[in-house]
């Protein structure tokens, strides 16, 4: 890759400066401020998102740019101009997959090939107690080629799912959480990736979990195919234990996204995603096969498992 960089902790977003007003206060990994302006009150989402809400007697919020003034019988309450942070809304509960339907489909959005020796199958999925199994299989002989570049033999038929709902990072939802735990394969020719990729184009890509055919997990940023930020991981159990992979992206100016990657809990960089905002991307579960990851691949099975995946975001008005 042309370009691998790792960002310091020291940034802060726009978002971040107007926390004490309106916005976060508070949670793991949060480095702005923890209290909140006078008429408001932090108050705990989840773990890793606080948020100052107005108070219910509170009549007065400023803004930094112009105000708007609307008159009722009992008082006049002066409203930010701006987009106001008003809750958090969970798109996808750690329970999905009791309720596969509801929430994700088979396949990659775009069909059943990628970049890969193995074909993607819907019987190669399955759930069983709040646990999604991917399963691929060597093949007895090929079966063909890729359809998508660079086209390589296909040896293998394995699974992908996809999920219903959609990310899209703007004003309206500046703040998201997208976190899973997996028991990931890391033997020579195993490619399992958790990751978010444009609907409408690519990039944008961000990569959460992915392992190469070894035990390290590359946190990835594609700006283009040559401007790559990327962040490594080593999890030496990966595929025995299961392990929660995280980011935590927020809205960071009218362009640009900043990325925040960890593994059970623990911050391991940051990226900018210049050019994300707006730009609206699939979540992707698949196991594919060789490819970056290596070859030759496995001669049997090989299983790739997901559980308590969760995706929730902050919304504005």
């Amino acid at each position: 890759m042309a370009s691998k960089a790792v960002l310091s902790l020291s940034f802060i977003s726009l978002a971040a400066a107007q926390a004490a007003v309106w916005g976060q206060c508070g949670g793991i990994g949060w480095t702005g401020p923890t209290t909140c302006a006078s008429g408001t009150t932090c108050v705990r989402n989840n773990d890793y998102y606080s948020q100052c809400i107005p108070n219910a007697n509170a009549g007065t919020t400023t803004t930094a740019s112009r105000t708007t003034t609307t008159t009722t019988t009992t008082r006049t309450t002066t409203t930010t101009a701006a987009a106001v942070q008003t809750g958090w809304e969970e798109v996808i509960g750690e329970g999905s997959f009791n309720s596969f339907s509801s929430f994700w489909n088979y396949l990659y959005p775009w069909g059943s090939d990628h970049n890969g020796s193995a074909r993607m199958k819907q019987d190669k999925v399955s759930t069983s107690g709040g646990v999604l199994t991917l399963r691929a299989d060597r093949l007895s002989s090929q079966d063909g080629y890729s359809t998508a570049n660079p086209k390589p033999a296909i040896w293998y038929w394995s699974g992908a799912v996809h999920a219903k709902a959609t990310v899209v990072i703007n004003d309206q939802f500046p703040n998201w959480e997208i976190r899973g735990e997996f028991k990931a394969p890391t033997s020579r020719g195993t490619w399992p990736a958790f990751w978010l990729t444009g609907t409408q184009s690519w990039p944008p890509e961000i990569d959460i979990l992915e392992f190469k055919g070894d035990t390290t997990n590359w946190f990835n940023t594609f700006r283009s195919s040559s401007d790559v930020s990327t962040t490594k991981a080593t999890v030496g159990n990966a595929a025995s234990t299961w392990h929660q992979y995280r980011i935590w992206a927020t809205k960071a100016n009218a362009n640009d996204v900043t990325v925040h990657f960890y593994v059970d809990g623990d911050w391991k960089g940051q990226h900018n995603a210049a050019g994300f905002v707006n730009k609206p991307m699939w979540i992707i579960i698949n196991l594919q096969m060789e490819g970056s990851s290596g070859s030759p691949g496995p001669g049997g099975s090989t299983t790739y498992q997901a559980q308590k995946v969760y995706v929730g975001r902050s919304r504005t008005y």
